[in-house]
């Protein structure tokens, strides 16, 4: 699968790096993955499917005029400036603890994001 594929799904190289860095990033920044695990998988899945489309992982929670455009001024990439200065993720990917949605986890089977993106495709 190369990046301009038309597929709705990531390649397995790029959501393995986005599995390995919001894995990294919650610990790093004290922050939890959803409670409800099916959420921690699509958002990994769309930062991956963005990653390859577009050559960044802009936050797939958002709606965009041009995604090239956004990608290219970074500030919606991920993490966003949002989350990098105030702890604000609107994809609900990384949760600080006192957040009604945030689990105990910050790390999540690569199985359980593969299983959730094959019920997508």
């Amino acid at each position: 699968m190369k990046p301009t594929d038309s597929s709705n799904l990531s390649t397995d190289k790029s959501l393995e790096a986005m599995w390995q860095f919001a894995q990294t990033y919650a610990k790093r920044t004290g922050t939890y993955f959803c409670a409800e695990p099916s959420v921690t998988a699509v958002v990994i899945e769309g930062l991956a499917k963005h990653k390859d489309d577009l050559g960044a992982p802009l936050c797939p929670c958002r709606h965009y005029e041009d995604k090239h455009a956004e990608a290219g001024a970074a500030f919606w990439n991920c993490p966003c400036v949002p989350m990098r200065e105030r702890k604000e993720c609107h994809c609900m990917l990384f949760l600080t603890p006192d957040n009604e949605f945030a689990g105990e986890q910050q790390e999540i089977p690569l199985d359980t994001i593969k299983e959730v993106r094959s019920s997508m495709g």
